[in-house]
Order: C-alpha cells, then sequence, then structure tokens
C-alpha cells in the first residue's frame, strides 16, 4: 500500500481510484460525467469540494472522474498525486477553450497536441532550455478516430495554457499567428507532470466562446456540445 495515501488534497486509499482518470475543471462536471457515463459509480473524494467518483463505462472498463480546479497550481497538485501516490497511468482533462482562429468555431473540439503556455510551471525543473508540453500520440490518434467515428468536428493542433483569465492587456493576434488555436488553462502543467512521471495525458476542450469574434455558447448548447468531449473521453 502506498504510504502516501491519502494526500491533503484527495482523501482516496490506495486502489479506489482507476488507472485512467477523466478530469473536468468543475468538480461538479465531474459528478454529472459519474451519473451519465459510469456504472455503479463509488465517491472516493470530497476534500475541498474536489469531487472524484470510480466506476465502469458501459463497455466494462474501470475509469475515475475527478475535478481538477482552475490553472496549473491546482492541476498541477491533483495531477501529481494521482501519478506519483495512486499509479494512475492516463489522465484526460475536459474543459473549455476560448478560440483565437478565425476557423474554428464555438462548439468545435480542440485536441491539443501541444500545449503553449505563459506559465512559470516549468521552472522547477531547471532545463537549460524550453520544454514543449505535448499530449500522448496514442491518445491523439484515439481522440482523433473518436470523433470521426461519432460525426463530431474537431481541430487537432496547439493550444496557449495562460495564467491570465482576466488580463490586463487585450487579446492580440501573436499567438494566433503562431498557429495558436484556443485559450485554456491547465493542458501543460498536465502535460509536464505526465512527462516528467512518465505517463499518458491528453486535453480535450470543447470551444465555448470567440475570443475573436465575442461569439459565445448559451447555457443549452454548453450542455449539448460538452457532452461530445466526454463521449470522446470516455471511448479511449
Amino acid at each position: 500500500m502506498k504510504q502516501n495515501t491519502p494526500t491533503p488534497h484527495n482523501g482516496a486509499k490506495y486502489g479506489e481510484i482507476a488507472k485512467t482518470v477523466i478530469m473536468a475543471g468543475d468538480p461538479l462536471r465531474a459528478k454529472f460525467m459519474a451519473e451519465n457515463f459510469l456504472q455503479d459509480p463509488v465517491q472516493f473524494n470530497d476534500v475541498r469540494g474536489m469531487l472524484g467518483y470510480t466506476g465502469t463505462t458501459r463497455d466494462g472498463k474501470r475509469v475515475s472522474v475527478m475535478g481538477h480546479g482552475m490553472g496549473c497550481p491546482s492541476i498541477g497538485i491533483y495531477t501529481y498525486e494521482l501519478y506519483h501516490f495512486y499509479d494512475v497511468e492516463t489522465i484526460i482533462r475536459v474543459g473549455s477553450a476560448g478560440s483565437i482562429n478565425y476557423d474554428l468555431k464555438v462548439g468545435s473540439l480542440v485536441i491539443a497536441m501541444g500545449a503553449c503556455t505563459d506559465s512559470n510551471y516549468a521552472n522547477q525543473y531547471e532545463l537549460p532550455g524550453t520544454f514543449a508540453p505535448i499530449a500522448d500520440f496514442s491518445l491523439v490518434r484515439g481522440a482523433v478516430e473518436a470523433c470521426e467515428r461519432l460525426g463530431i468536428g474537431y481541430r487537432v493542433g496547439n493550444v496557449l495554457t495562460s495564467d491570465h483569465f482576466y488580463h490586463e492587456n487585450a487579446h492580440n493576434d501573436r499567438w494566433t499567428n503562431m498557429g495558436v488555436l484556443a485559450v485554456e488553462m491547465e493542458a501543460a502543467a498536465l502535460y509536464m507532470n505526465a512527462a516528467r512521471a512518465g505517463k499518458k495525458a491528453l486535453a480535450i476542450c470543447t470551444i465555448s466562446d470567440h475570443l475573436l469574434t465575442g461569439e459565445a455558447t448559451s447555457a443549452e448548447e454548453r450542455q449539448t456540445t460538452f457532452t461530445n468531449m466526454m463521449e470522446v473521453a470516455f471511448s479511449l
């Protein structure tokens, strides 16, 4: 048995969390996934309100779902513990993102092959250069195949993981000019933790708003289109 569990942030005992964890920033979205995608889900965590559940999928695969909070520091803590203390092998983030590409419409899915960032999260590794956080290729390929099988629109490419939700300066076109598709707040830290642990990770995001055009999803559209990325994640 692992001696580090439960942790200060996760009340689960070792063995209560599956090898694959699907995570969302909002813990209530984790609860939604448990109730709609898992059979016989059992709650393993409610510490700090960060809900987590383990159950089985429709095809009998044991999977856990859990919230990860907002930003690199929050997802960094939860995924580090999952990888290192609970022996989780694969973490898939499902979340929202803002488009900074004119051709990427609201409601579309972004499969984040890479994650640029303005965060200093990588400084802890004291690398002699700039690290490029990337997803696991087998998960990227599986997500693409799932989207095509399910008829869900998608784009594969770079996202920007930003530490800023409210920024002093309005968005400029510098990241857009480099082909970055969308802005979110967690993928880079997830990918770095996975790389350091030798584990797998992927972020799949639904475009909830367009930072260049001002287009945004309604509450009803979010309920419908956000389910698409969950269908993809649970198929991996």
